[in-house]
């Protein structure tokens, strides 16, 4: 990130929207608004592997389940955020990760401009590519600030997304819902 450019372009916003950047409470705004994206938008760059690679030996062959992974990402059509819950389910083949490892790489992924679509199928998919479990499910339950405080303006309003990999029979998805309620 080019934070001059952003303090920069922060600044012009201000201006064009009719604010005086020289008045107190705005002074410090451009400086405080690029902090603060470098912070949201800490994962571009970053991969899940360097969390999903330290895994353990397991003969466990039974469904870990892992909900409730409190997430905020920025919506790259409106930039703003949006910010809900995941759960993680996956059938280990020999292998399982540390529940932390499963919780960080959530957060690589929404820590970027990003779609809850494409932030739920990315997750999905890197478990499934780092650890090759026998399949992997993952819910993505998020409220839009686009939504509640723009446009339509329907606070409240939920969206969910899922993405379901390798071998989660009509079983084990009846099971992984129930377990998310």
């Amino acid at each position: 990130m080019d934070r001059e450019k952003v303090i920069d372009a922060v600044k012009q916003l201000l201006e064009a929207l009719g604010e005086d950047t020289s008045r107190e409470g705005l002074k410090e705004t451009p400086r405080r608004v690029a902090d603060a994206y470098a912070e949201l938008l800490s994962g571009e760059g970053k991969t899940a592997e360097e969390h999903l690679s330290r895994t353990f030996e397991s003969d466990c062959g039974d469904m870990v389940v892992e909900r409730d992974i409190y997430f905020s990402s920025t919506c790259e059509h409106h930039l703003m955020p949006f910010f809900g819950k995941i759960a993680i389910a996956y059938i280990p083949d020999g292998k399982v990760v540390g529940l932390s490892k499963l919780a960080r790489t959530v957060d690589v992924f929404a820590r970027r401009l990003q779609l809850q679509e494409r932030l739920t199928a990315q997750i999905a998919r890197e478990i499934m590519r780092c650890l090759k479990p026998k399949g992997v499910f993952v819910v993505c339950e998020a409220e839009h600030t686009c939504m509640t405080c723009r446009g339509v303006k329907k606070a409240g309003s939920v969206t969910v997304t899922s993405c379901m990999l390798g071998e989660f029979g009509e079983d084990r998805r009846r099971e992984v819902l129930r377990l998310l309620k």
